[in-house]
């Protein structure tokens, strides 16, 4: 695989259709400044979810996962007026640094931060019984995938989008005998989705600036 090609037409997207402004840039630099990974998603990915909550109007998003902020931020702009974020991140560090950097892109308002594991938060977030989303996005740790999605689907409403990132791991989900728990946990995710008969589901692959890896996109299938 030619991956410097990918990587330039990945490049020539994102400078075409989602350019990163100053925030976004400072955002990135942040990671390597406080000491956190690279694991945020690519601009042109970040553009992704924005087209994917406008057609789906959202209004109202969660997300798993905040890192420093990086895909908040996208997911906050695209949000009207009223609208409004829940990011879950179970590292106080990392917290923090994404809280100075939405601060920083001026969307404080828009943003409700969460800290602490997303299992122990979300069974909450569904006995509260008052928390349905128009949008989901995932990208935490991936041996929980299948705990996370069955809870999102207990966050939805009919039409939701479901958007869990990194499952296809540079192919490696094609190794049955995998011992990487990353591996096997969205190999089970991938498997729970071909199973779950009130969503319609497909995977993106991508590549790029991200590598080899993929999207799972599932939208919540309409009561007739």
């Amino acid at each position: 695989m030619k991956t410097d090609f990918f990587l330039e037409i990945d490049h020539y997207i994102s400078d075409l259709l989602a350019p990163e402004d100053q925030v976004l840039k400072d955002t990135i630099t942040s990671l390597d400044t406080e000491g956190l990974p690279q694991h945020s998603v690519s601009a042109n990915q970040g553009k992704f979810l924005q087209v994917m909550m406008m057609a789906c109007n959202a209004k109202k998003v969660l997300e798993l996962g905040t890192l420093g902020g990086y895909s908040t931020i996208w997911l906050a702009r695209a949000l009207p007026e009223e609208g409004k974020i829940i990011t879950i991140e179970v590292d106080q560090h990392h917290g923090k640094v994404a809280q100075q950097n939405i601060e920083n892109a001026g969307l404080s308002d828009k943003v409700e931060f969460r800290i602490g594991k997303a299992l122990d938060i979300l069974p909450q977030m569904v006995k509260d019984d008052n928390e349905k989303f128009d949008m989901i996005f995932i990208d935490a740790d991936k041996p929980p995938y299948t705990k996370y999605f069955k809870y999102a689907l207990q966050l939805s409403r009919p039409g939701t989008i479901i958007i869990l990132d990194n499952v296809i791991r540079e192919g490696k989900i094609l190794d049955a005998n995998s011992q990487d728990e990353k591996v096997q946990g969205v190999q089970r995710l991938n498997k729970l989705l071909s199973t779950t008969e009130n969503v319609t589901t497909t995977i993106l692959q991508t590549v790029g600036a991200k590598e080899h890896d993929g999207m799972a996109i599932a939208v919540v299938n309409r009561v007739d």
